[in-house]
């Protein structure tokens, strides 16, 4: 015979809707926001409904400290089957030998994934060298200010940043090998997450080799074009490769780090820098979504979408250039474009402000020789989100249009606030009639386009 729910246990099967409408209807706000905006935010994509369907499983009731047949807890039959499996197509999808390169899905971020590595790595105080901040770089990559040690990869480790080159906006390699000579670093990591261009592998493995050291690389943005060898391929070359799962690879929000298996007991180190170094039990419902990701990015489609990534950001970047705007490197070979603003004067902070009421979003970003990271010289502009709604190249000539138009309010606000300031830029915004317009029509263009993960029609009518 059934036993009956207690009334405290009465919650536990009752829907979002019912039991917190508040948190639901700000998702179903946010949901409105993502079908009716221009999502350009070079690190976010669109996922899949499977995806989030095995993320919000009943897999995150499970605890699994641990790795597959060594687990802490019992009951991790079927976790185990999972995690193996993950594991597997992570190589699969990255066209690797599993008796050569192995593979920790556990991380729960890039940044987790990252300061694991550096565990794994490194002893503390020991000597890294990433790409500097305003070059590019991320902040897991050892980025510190004169004044302040920011990242923990630069609190427990000695760092010293290498940049691009101020007239081409490349890396500058040469410097890069100089400094290195003075520096002498055990680790080299290579990786950006607002840079244009491709990596020259081989060149900084040579680099490394000078001084017995390792190199890591950080493909967090672009691991989809990698594993679709539409990026120069860092498994050759490196000992250690990171990534996030949720930008180009189009997955659930986490982190993978593959090692190489037969040098210096690689696998031991990463494995126990992951879990008990750096983290507790796995998110098992996102690893489970990670593995359904996976197998997507090991399809044909998956080939085509990233190819078109790039198509599309090729013809942004051309467009924006023949509205007479500058980009950093003069262009783009992968997901994204890098904007320099700096010769209107104007700020990333600024125009991501106009944009953000325009249904446009993008994010301000440092370029080279900026010294504010709140107020910078650019914005960063990705295509992996639109072209998971089925964008081509002629849809982001006119998300060119747009971002055009928003400049032109951007630039026309900044003059009637009568200085740079961001106070001033804001008030002048009151009572313009550019920005609505400008909002009508790209809320009007985005929601022609199909929605991955949900049904637009679903979404409850009162967020509009």
């Amino acid at each position: 015979m059934a036993r009956t729910v207690d009334p405290w246990n009465a919650c536990l099967n009752t829907p979002l809707q019912e039991d917190d409408k508040e948190i639901y209807d700000l998702i179903q706000k946010e949901k409105y926001r993502q079908y009716s905006g221009l999502e350009l935010i070079a690190s976010e994509n669109f996922t899949s409904l499977a995806v989030m369907e095995a993320n919000g499983s009943p897999l995150t009731n499970k605890y699994s400290e641990g790795l597959p047949g060594a687990r802490y807890y019992g009951g991790n039959e079927y976790i185990d089957q999972i995690e193996n499996l993950c594991r597997k197509r992570a190589l699969e999808a990255f066209h690797l030998n599993p008796s050569e390169w192995g593979v920790n899905v556990q991380p729960y971020s890039g940044s987790t994934a990252n300061f694991a590595t550096l565990t794994a790595l490194l002893q503390p105080q020991d000597r890294l060298m990433g790409l500097d901040l305003p070059s590019g770089g991320h902040l897991t990559h050892g980025w510190q200010t004169a004044k302040r040690k920011v990242s923990s990869s630069s609190i427990y480790f000695q760092s010293m940043p290498y940049r691009v080159n101020g007239d081409t906006g490349l890396i500058d390699y040469d410097k890069l090998e100089e400094n290195a000579q003075l520096f002498r670093p055990k680790l080299i990591i290579c990786g950006a997450s607002a840079y244009a261009r491709d990596w020259d592998y081989a060149r900084l493995r040579r680099i490394a080799d000078q001084h017995g050291a390792y190199v890591m690389a950080d493909i967090a943005h672009i691991s989809g074009l990698v594993a679709s060898a539409e990026a120069n391929d860092p498994f050759t070359f490196c000992d250690v490769v990171t990534t996030t799962t949720h930008k180009t690879l189009r997955g659930p929000r986490a982190g993978l780090v593959f090692f190489r298996k037969n040098k210096d007991e690689l696998e031991t180190r990463v494995n126990g820098a992951v879990f008990p170094s750096c983290q507790g039990g796995p998110h098992n419902n996102t690893i489970a979504a990670i593995a359904v990701a996976l197998k997507q990015v090991a399809t044909p489609e998956f080939k085509q979408y990233a190819k078109q990534v790039r198509a599309n950001a090729k013809a942004l970047g051309e467009a924006l250039t023949g509205y007479g705007y500058k980009l950093v490197t003069g262009g783009t070979d992968n997901h994204l474009v890098l904007w320099d603003l700096r010769p209107l004067n104007l700020t990333g902070n600024k125009l991501e402000k106009i944009c953000d009421m325009a249904n446009i979003t993008i994010n301000k970003n440092s370029i080279h020789g900026d010294v504010s990271m709140l107020s910078p010289g650019g914005v960063r502009l990705g295509t992996p989100a639109l072209t998971s709604r089925s964008f081509k190249e002629q849809d982001f000539i006119k998300v060119a249009e747009y971002l055009h138009r928003a400049v032109q309010i951007s630039v026309a606000v900044q003059e009637k606030a009568g200085n740079n300031s961001m106070k001033d830029f804001v008030a002048a915004l009151q009572d313009n009639n550019d920005i609505p317009a400008l909002k009508k029509e790209v809320e009007d263009f985005s929601t022609s386009f199909p929605m991955p993960g949900f049904d637009p029609n679903t979404i409850a009518t009162t967020v509009e």
